[in-house]
């Protein structure tokens, strides 16, 4: 009987400590400008989202890329995290993004692409933060000056601008 009421109470501790390590995420002391829902297994809300604020993902693995884009002129350098990096925060478990910008423009982005190339979340263009009327605050850039077969209408209508949300499907 002791037995049974020890190995009870050593499973409960164990899920309890399961469900606190899911939730390992911090919560955004600034403001939400992404929110990530779906198949993910790490939250920091309680609808079972994570949000973040610009601070938390910088934290993330961020990088620097000059490109040329088809919706600018000339060469502009951009920085933020990598998707892959985003969807390792979130333990994301799926193979497709949808991707929603402020005006509800939707992409479905395969996860394949994160994996495959530097795909970022651009914040900062020319070393200032994106605005919501220069494409911020964050959008979804390919690394078109490393792989010239990302400049196609494929990849231009994954390139989401003004995200808000990226849902794991």
């Amino acid at each position: 009987m002791k037995k049974s009421y020890v190995l009870g109470w050593l499973v409960s501790g164990m899920l309890a400590t399961c469900q606190v390590q899911a939730e390992t995420l911090a919560k955004p002391e600034g403001r939400v400008i992404l929110t990530v829902t779906g198949n993910i297994e790490h939250t920091n809300t309680a609808e079972k989202t994570a949000q973040f604020d610009r601070a938390m993902l910088m934290k993330l693995d961020v990088v620097d890329l000059k490109t040329p884009t088809p919706w600018s002129e000339g060469i502009d350098e951009y920085r933020g995290p990598l998707l892959r990096s985003l969807l390792e925060a979130v333990g994301a478990s799926s193979n497709t993004l949808s991707v929603t910008a402020l005006n509800d423009y939707s992409a479905v982005v395969p996860v394949e692409d994160s994996k495959k190339y530097n795909v970022m979340l651009a914040m900062d263009v020319n070393g200032k933060p994106m605005t919501v009327r220069k494409k911020g605050p964050l959008f979804l850039l390919y690394p078109f000056s490393e792989d010239a077969s990302l400049n196609n209408e494929v990849i231009h209508n994954r390139s989401v601008w003004q995200i808000k949300s990226i849902r794991v499907e």
